[in-house]
């Protein structure tokens, strides 16, 4: 196919005529003249919603800095777990920007750019429950998102914990902890270490069980379309517009994970 491609596109120079781009993902959001977006507004600071219900946070951000990018409106669309998935196979989104964890299993169902943020696994406890160790959790009822790394994770290092699973973190996972409904919850480092800020009655245990890259997602078919996203990454954090938006929703103070653009 590549080499009758190629004869294609050299007849044409002869001829002086050019040859039309192949269609692709690009194209079909230009002609739609909108992008749709799978944001996850499960927990601040990473999406959220403000008092007025719109979409808020740091992927909200950057998906509307995809917008920009890209020239067209954005329609989000609050996903989940195993939702953020799901929905690009179907066709029902063109990007997911949900706090995506790029593994090597989600990596067999959809493409991931670069990272545009790390997070690792933490726990959050109640401050009195006297629990401080991982092992602590045995026995004792964790809040884990359904389809997620945290899930998984704790199933292996701790089979005898009691999972409860939402389909959000927030509010559900926040409101059961908040009500000591649960012992603890398993969640990424940069929910529960804000959620920790705000919550006093809450702490987090010391220590990451992962170090994950966060990527955007797309359907599998396209890598123009993934090559024109990473070197959108790139630019985010080449830019300061990675260290702007991270300290944004985690305060001045806070030290951006590394990231390491790609062109």
């Amino acid at each position: 196919m590549k080499r009758i491609l190629t004869a294609i596109a050299a007849l044409a120079l002869v001829a002086g005529t050019a040859v039309p781009a192949l269609a692709g993902m690009l194209d079909d959001i230009r002609s739609r003249n909108v992008v749709r977006i799978g944001v996850s507004l499960g927990g601040e600071p990473i999406g959220f919603r403000d008092d007025q219900n719109n979409p808020v946070g740091y992927d909200v951000d950057v998906a509307k800095m995809i917008a920009e990018k890209l020239g067209v409106p954005v329609e989000f669309t609050d996903v989940s777990g195993d939702a953020r998935i799901s929905m690009l196979v179907s066709g029902q989104l063109d990007i997911v920007v949900a706090n995506t964890s790029a593994t090597l299993e989600r990596a067999k169902s959809v493409n991931f750019t670069i990272p545009y943020n790390r997070a690792g696994l933490r726990v959050i406890v109640q401050a009195d429950s006297g629990i401080t160790t991982l092992e602590g959790l045995a026995g004792k009822k964790v809040v884990v998102g359904r389809g997620t790394t945290g899930e998984a994770f704790l199933k292996k290092a701790v089979p005898t914990a009691e999972l409860v699973y939402v389909d959000q973190f927030a509010p559900d996972g926040v409101l059961q902890l908040q009500q000591k409904r649960v012992d603890a919850a398993i969640e990424d480092s940069s929910l529960l270490d804000y959620l920790a800020t705000k919550n006093p009655s809450l702490t987090t245990i010391p220590g990451l069980y992962s170090n994950d890259p966060i990527g955007i997602a797309v359907a599998k078919g396209d890598p123009e379309f993934v090559r024109w996203l990473d070197m959108f990454v790139s630019d985010y954090i080449q830019s300061g517009a990675y260290e702007a938006n991270y300290k944004k929703w985690w305060g001045e103070t806070a030290n951006p994970p590394q990231l390491n653009p790609l062109w």
